[in-house]
C-alpha cells in the first residue's frame, strides 16, 4: 500500500512537471532561463528555484543522518552550509559590480584561461556528484518502498533519470525554473504535513530534540560545524546551479532572492533533521540508511510523505544540474555548438556518467559534500584578496591554492590509505577533515598574500 501511494503521487508530480515545462524552447531560454517573451525570472520564481535546487534529496538525507548520529549539533552543522546563500549572494553582488557576467568571466579577467580551466574542472565534478548522489537517494527510496523487489533500485534510477532528462533536454534552464516553482510548492505542502505530524505526535518533545546527544554524541557534530564555517565562503562559488541563477535577473531581485532562499532552506534542513534526531531518541537502529528506520517508527502516511518529499527534491535537483551542465559544456568549455541539440547532448553525457557512478558502490552521501567542499576552498584566499581586498593575485599563487585544495580533497577521499593516514591526525574522519581544511587555507592564504600586491589608487 505504501509503495503504491509513493509511486502514484510521484507519477502525478512527474506528469505535472512535464505539463508545466515550456512547449517551445529557444536558445536564449535554454541556456539563460529567460521566458517566452525574453523576460528574466521574477523574485519568487528565483527564490523557489534556488531553494528547491539546494533542498535536494542528498541534503535532506544528510541532515537526517547527521541528526541521528550527532543530535542537534549535526543538524546545525549541515544547516551552516546554507549560509552559502548569504556568502554566495554577497560574492555575486561584488562580481556584478565589477562588470562580470559569470564567475568564469571574472576569473578570466583575473587569471586567463588557466583560472577558468581549474574552476571548470571543479564544477564539472560537482555537477557529476549532484547527478550521482540524487539518483542514489532515488534508488534507496524505492528499495525501501519495494522491499524484496530485486530490480527496484536500478530500475528506479533508470526511470527517474530518463524522465528528468526528458523534460530538462526539452527546455533547458527555462524548463528547470518553471518546474522548480511547481515542485517546490508541492514539496512545502507535503513536507509541512509530515513535519506537523511529527511535532504533534505524543512521543515528540522539542526540548529533548534540541538537547539530544544523538546515537554517537555531539562532539563530532560540533567539529563538522567548524568545517562548515571554514568552507561556507567558497562553497557556493563552486556550485554552478546557484551561480547560474545569480546572473539572470537584475541585481536587486537577485540580492533579495538569495536572502529569502537562505532562511527558507535553513528552516527546511533543520526541520528535516528533526526526523533523524527523533529516530535516535526512539532507539531506532541505523540500518545502513535511515529510510528503513522511519518505516518502523512513523505512521504509514507520514512515511509516504517523507519519501515523496525526497523524490521531489531529487527530481528538481536533477533538472537543474543538467541545465547547468549544458551551459558549462556549451558556453564555457565550448565543446559543443550553442544550439538546442548541443545543449541536449551535454545533458545526456552528464546524465549517463552520473548514472554510471551509482554502480560504483560508494553510497556515503556526505563524502561528496566533503570532497567537493574541500576542493572549492582554493577560491577562498583568491576571492578575499582579489575581489574584496582589491589586490592583484599572480597566476602561480592561484595555482598553488588550487593544487593544495585538490590534494586536500584527494586526501580526504583516500583517508583509509596507509600513506595518507600517516599524515592525518588519528581520530574521527571529521577531525581529519578539519585538519585538511585548516592546512588548505593556511597554504592558500600564504601563497596569495606572499604573491599578491595592492592595486594602486588612481
Amino acid at each position: 500500500m505504501q509503495a503504491t501511494a509513493v509511486i502514484a503521487i510521484f507519477a502525478f508530480i512527474i506528469l505535472a512537471s512535464l505539463y508545466v515545462a515550456p512547449r517551445r524552447a529557444s536558445i536564449e531560454g535554454f541556456f539563460s532561463g529567460s521566458g517566452a517573451e525574453g523576460r528574466a525570472p521574477g523574485l519568487w520564481t528565483l527564490v523557489l528555484s534556488q531553494v528547491t535546487t539546494w533542498i535536494f534529496a542528498r541534503s535532506l538525507m544528510n541532515a537526517a543522518i547527521l541528526g541521528f548520529f550527532y543530535g542537534i549539533a549535526g543538524v546545525l552543522a549541515y544547516a551552516a552550509y546554507y549560509g552559502s546563500f548569504l556568502t554566495g549572494g554577497f560574492i555575486i553582488g561584488r562580481m556584478r559590480a565589477k562588470g562580470a557576467r559569470s564567475v568564469q568571466d571574472w576569473l578570466t579577467d583575473q587569471f586567463g584561461s588557466v583560472g577558468t580551466g581549474c574552476y571548470n574542472l571543479v564544477i564539472a565534478l560537482r555537477l557529476l556528484s549532484e547527478v550521482f548522489a540524487n539518483l542514489i537517494v532515488v534508488g534507496l527510496i524505492f528499495s525501501a518502498a519495494l522491499p524484496g523487489v530485486g530490480f527496484a533500485e536500478v530500475g528506479s534510477i533508470l526511470i527517474v533519470g530518463l524522465l528528468a532528462l526528458a523534460y530538462s533536454a526539452w527546455g533547458g534552464l527555462s524548463a528547470a525554473l518553471k518546474t522548480d516553482v511547481m515542485q517546490m510548492s508541492l514539496f512545502l505542502v507535503v513536507f509541512a504535513a509530515a513535519f506537523l505530524a511529527l511535532v504533534l505526535s505524543p512521543g515528540f518533545s522539542l526540548g529533548a530534540v534540541l538537547t539530544a546527544e544523538g546515537a554517537s554524541g555531539q562532539y563530532n557534530g560540533w567539529i563538522l560545524l567548524l568545517v562548515a564555517l571554514l568552507q561556507v565562503f567558497s562553497y557556493p562559488v563552486h556550485d554552478p546551479v546557484m551561480m547560474d541563477r545569480g546572473f539572470i535577473a537584475d541585481e536587486d531581485t537577485t540580492r533579495k532572492s538569495f536572502i529569502h532562499a537562505f532562511w527558507i532552506s535553513a528552516l527546511c534542513i533543520i526541520a528535516f533533521g528533526f526526523f533523524g534526531i527523533q529516530a535516535a531518541l526512539e532507539g531506532a537502529d541505523y540500518e545502513g540508511e535511515l529510510i528503513g528506520t522511519w518505516a518502523t517508527i512513523l505512521p504509514a502516511w507520514v512515511f509516504v510523505l517523507l519519501l515523496v518529499s525526497l523524490l521531489v527534491s531529487a527530481l528538481s535537483t536533477l533538472d537543474s544540474a543538467l541545465s547547468s551542465a549544458a551551459r558549462l559544456v556549451v558556453e564555457e568549455l565550448r565543446l559543443a555548438p550553442k544550439t538546442l541539440n548541443g545543449g541536449r547532448m551535454a545533458m545526456v553525457v552528464f546524465a549517463v556518467a552520473g548514472g554510471a557512478l551509482t554502480l560504483w558502490g560508494n553510497q556515503s552521501l556526505f563524502d561528496a559534500v566533503a570532497v567537493s567542499g574541500t576542493a572549492s576552498m582554493f577560491l577562498t584566499p583568491v576571492i578575499v584578496a582579489a575581489l574584496l581586498g582589491n589586490r592583484i593575485v599572480p597566476q602561480w599563487a592561484y595555482l598553488v591554492s588550487f593544487a593544495v585544495a585538490m590534494l586536500g580533497a584527494v586526501a580526504y577521499f583516500l583517508r583509509g590509505n596507509e600513506l595518507v593516514a600517516a599524515i592525518l591526525v588519528e581520530g574521527h574522519k571529521y577531525e581529519q577533515l578539519l585538519q585538511i581544511c585548516v592546512v588548505v587555507l593556511v597554504i592558500g592564504f600564504g601563497a596569495v598574500l606572499l604573491g599578491s600586491r595592492r592595486v594602486d589608487a588612481q
